[in-house]
């Protein structure tokens, strides 16, 4: 049981880490923590799911073969980085629409404003999608068993469930690569630091803060995607994971991009862990005890240092 706790935990973990980076990623950039960036998540897996109809129609395809060990087919990558790139155009747009003309403004001014953009986006994809989840695939995948019953009782796992972790991890690393090894990464390091400077030391600020919005949308766009592949793709889907978004990004340290990929597993961790003590109705409250016990032992997070 304890195995099996741990890799559900993992599972939820990655797709907490990939929408809280977008999230710690804009509060270091813009300043202003962004309650839309669930709603992005939503989005993208909805985008997904009108992407996939156009490549299995386009194909001719009336439904998808399953790629290897895999509930779908490659026309749900392809799906997936459609509406990753859709994502990041809507935020983009919603940024140019809103988000520009107040950014002059105090922060909480921000905030407010992405709590409306938050509520607007919520209800126009009920409008346009209906309240009915929908699903990525009917198949139905057999967990294959890593660790017998009698080893803390045992390990089972979907093909699906692997690959939700894995390409979280891989993402993780090109993230880490690009803010490292790259003109981009850099600037962006340097306008979280200090934009003032940033801009008089020739870096392109407004370009800067257009890729910060491209990146964060799309990996909540990935997350939404890897979400409904191993549940279901529902309207309140960015809404559920907002909080744990937040506890993620403020217990990893909030500005910081590995804090925040460490905070959500820790914050996927807690909630899975938790299940036989409270109730899987309560496994949220748990995330925020965990959050608050480390806040007390060190109020900055566990990476107090901007990304």
């Amino acid at each position: 049981m304890m195995l099996q706790l741990i890799a559900d935990g993992l599972v939820v973990g990655s797709v907490i880490a990939l929408g809280a980076v977008g999230l710690t990623l804009t509060y270091s950039i813009l300043r202003f923590a962004n309650f839309g960036q669930g709603e992005f998540m939503t989005w993208g897996a909805y985008l997904a799911v009108s992407a996939l109809a156009v490549v299995l129609a386009a194909t001719g395809a009336g439904v998808m073969e399953p790629l290897g060990p895999f509930s779908f087919g490659w026309q749900l990558i392809v799906a997936m980085i459609l509406a990753a790139a859709l994502t990041a155009v809507l935020a983009l747009l919603v940024d140019w629409l809103l988000f520009r003309r107040l950014r002059r403004g105090n922060a909480i001014t921000l905030v407010i404003a992405s709590f409306g953009a938050a509520l607007a986006l919520r209800n126009l994809v009920q409008f346009l999608y209906g309240t009915l989840p929908e699903y990525y695939t009917r198949e139905i995948q057999i967990a294959i068993r890593l660790v017998p019953r009698d080893v803390l009782g045992g390990l089972r796992i979907t093909p699906d469930q692997m690959l939700v972790i894995g390409l979280t991890l891989v993402l993780m690393l090109a993230l880490q690569g690009l803010l490292t090894r790259t003109t981009l990464g850099r600037a962006m390091r340097a306008t979280a630091q200090n934009p003032a400077l940033a801009r008089v030391a020739g870096v392109d600020v407004e370009g800067v803060i257009r890729a910060t919005w491209v990146i964060g949308a799309a990996l909540a766009a990935v997350a939404g995607v890897l979400a409904g592949v191993v549940g279901q793709v529902r309207p309140g889907l960015g809404f559920e994971l907002l909080l744990p978004l937040f506890a993620a990004a403020i217990l990893g340290g909030i500005g910081s991009v590995r804090g925040a990929v460490v905070g959500g597993y820790i914050v996927g961790l807690a909630e899975s862990l938790s299940v036989p003590l409270v109730g899987a109705e309560y496994r949220a409250a748990t995330a925020f005890v965990v959050l608050i016990g480390i806040l007390l032992l060190r109020p900055t997070g566990l990476f107090g240092e901007r990304a």
